[in-house]
């Protein structure tokens, strides 16, 4: 069971566990509202698992509504962590690296002190401790910058669309994460999905760490397009409106000694990510 299968993430899933031929359900948002509490119970049964893909990813909109960023990013996972322990199935919650504040400069390991800058990363995090509270043996997958390069609106996608044309882009050079492909994070999913992986938490991200300008430099210089056509800029300078922490990178030590395979560094990643065929970005149809 696939909930906000319409976002980047829930799309790539479902791809995915077609091409697997796996038997799915693969509900967006419009089907499936989580922050209702009897559509849950409408739609999870015994035995089923459910990778809850559904939030309000944007931080600046989240920062403009947090009432809706909390029912779906904190309320709505704690109805389906609910409605999974009351029937027997599994749930794999996906979280973010904004539950951290940014404040050290070297990775992000599971037990490191969470704060929060934004509604965004608040919300998350109400999410995770309201899904563990519920269900402890829940899975919490916290990723970074996650991107499918192709045909949506993720910062990868949008600097291909860039790198094809003329002109500059201007890029944060004070924030620094770890780019995560969406198709490792996918293939982690599936991992931690076949429930080997006993830890609550799990911090799942390409390796690595760079800039939102390293990482545009990065695309313009694989696509061959000119990294020059790239300008550094301060968070300050973006001018957005919530806040971001300036280093989100995920470590993934402990994840790995949990059992979890090492995603590969978050450059060749990218390389991949570049070389595929722009989708058309549509959930594919499921049985």
């Amino acid at each position: 069971m696939i909930s906000g299968a319409g976002g980047q993430v829930g799309r790539f899933l479902a791809g995915e566990a077609v091409r697997r031929g796996r038997p799915i359900s693969a509900l967006t948002h419009q089907q499936w509202d989580i922050a209702d509490p009897l559509a849950a119970e409408r739609f999870i049964a015994e035995g089923d698992l459910v990778v809850n893909c559904a939030a309000i990813a944007g931080v600046d909109a989240a920062e403009a509504d947090p009432d809706t960023a909390y029912a779906v990013n904190a309320t709505g996972p704690e109805n389906l962590a609910h409605a999974c322990a009351r029937v027997g199935a599994q749930l794999v919650h996906i979280s973010t690296d904004y539950v951290f504040d940014g404040a050290q400069r070297h990775p992000y390991e599971v037990g490191d002190d969470v704060a929060p800058l934004g509604v965004y990363g608040r919300t998350k995090l109400a999410g995770e401790l309201a899904v563990l509270a519920a269900m402890p043996d829940a899975r919490i997958v916290r990723t970074s910058w996650v991107y499918t390069g192709g045909a949506g609106n993720d910062v990868v996608a949008a600097l291909r669309r860039a790198a094809a044309g003329d002109g500059t882009v201007d890029a944060v050079d004070d924030q620094t994460g770890s780019p995560t492909y969406v198709k490792d994070l996918v293939d982690a999913l599936f991992e931690i999905g076949e429930g080997h992986i006993r830890e609550p938490i799990l911090h799942v991200a390409n390796e690595g760490a760079c800039s939102r300008y390293e990482q545009a430099r990065a695309v313009f210089e694989e696509l061959g397009a000119d990294p020059q056509r790239v300008r550094p800029v301060s968070a300050a300078q973006s001018a957005r409106r919530a806040p971001r922490p300036a280093y989100s990178a995920l470590a993934t030590a402990m994840s790995v000694r949990a059992g979890l395979t090492p995603l590969r560094p978050w450059r060749a990643a990218l390389a991949e990510a570049l070389a595929r065929p722009v989708d058309d970005g549509q959930l594919p149809s499921t049985p």
